[in-house]
């Protein structure tokens, strides 16, 4: 796999001129999942070498992704996980789990930062912190890239510790494949589907299960054959 080396160029930014002494860095992982929580990520490092060949979780193979994980582990010098259940995400809806599983994964870490850089375009955390949103945060920025490796691997091994093979969460970690697509129509939703989603429109035998919210609380999601 092509991969891409990520700079501290935005963190020394923050440090440099922002005025932040420290500064961590977020990801998200399980937004566009339709089953399993929604999981965020900090870390916060001595702005040291990382590990070598760190880059966006997407980028890397399933085995580099854990291994590069467990490097992390010993390199950063704060990690914070934290996670909104489906529960709150049917409740809620995705900005404000969004927010929770943020606000989580920053309270577990050893020292509050100064600044937070969120991947994207779109501040879901809000005051009091003071956010920077950087696009493509976890292919540029180091302590981004290491926060969306620590979100990936912790959520992927918790879908796949669920059980339900018949959905494909060890592969699929709750994200619409075939196969999960397939048990869903077949089966109907587990205990760890989102209700509230739109994909229960297209399955008229389990309809009846969906959950309504205020539209307003937060995102729809994609049908399950558009």
């Amino acid at each position: 796999m092509t991969t891409v080396d990520p700079s501290y160029d935005l963190e020394l930014l923050l440090t440099s001129t922002g005025g932040a002494r420290l500064v961590a860095g977020v990801d998200e992982v399980g937004r566009g999942a339709w089953a399993g929580p929604v999981a965020v990520c900090a870390v916060v490092t001595d702005l040291s070498a990382p590990p070598e060949g760190l880059t966006d979780s997407k980028l890397l193979a399933p085995s580099r992704r854990t291994a590069l994980a467990g490097e992390i582990m010993s390199w950063a010098t704060g990690i914070g996980y934290g996670e909104a259940s489906v529960e709150e995400i049917d409740t809620l809806g995705m900005t404000e789990a969004l927010r929770r599983a943020a606000r989580r994964a920053l309270a577990e870490l050893p020292e509050k930062p100064d600044a937070v850089i969120l991947d994207g375009k779109h501040d879901y955390l809000g005051a009091p912190w003071a956010v920077r949103c950087q696009t493509k945060a976890d292919l540029s920025c180091v302590s981004v890239a290491a926060a969306s490796v620590i979100a990936k691997v912790r959520r992927d091994a918790l879908m796949a510790s669920l059980g339900f093979e018949d959905y494909g969460f060890a592969d699929n970690a709750g994200y619409p494949s075939p196969v999960h697509q397939k048990a869903l129509s077949s089966l109907g939703p587990t205990p760890h589907h989102r209700l509230s989603w739109s994909y229960m429109d297209d399955l008229p035998q389990w309809r009846h299960l969906k959950k309504h919210r205020n539209t307003l609380a937060g995102e729809g999601q994609l049908s399950l054959f558009g």
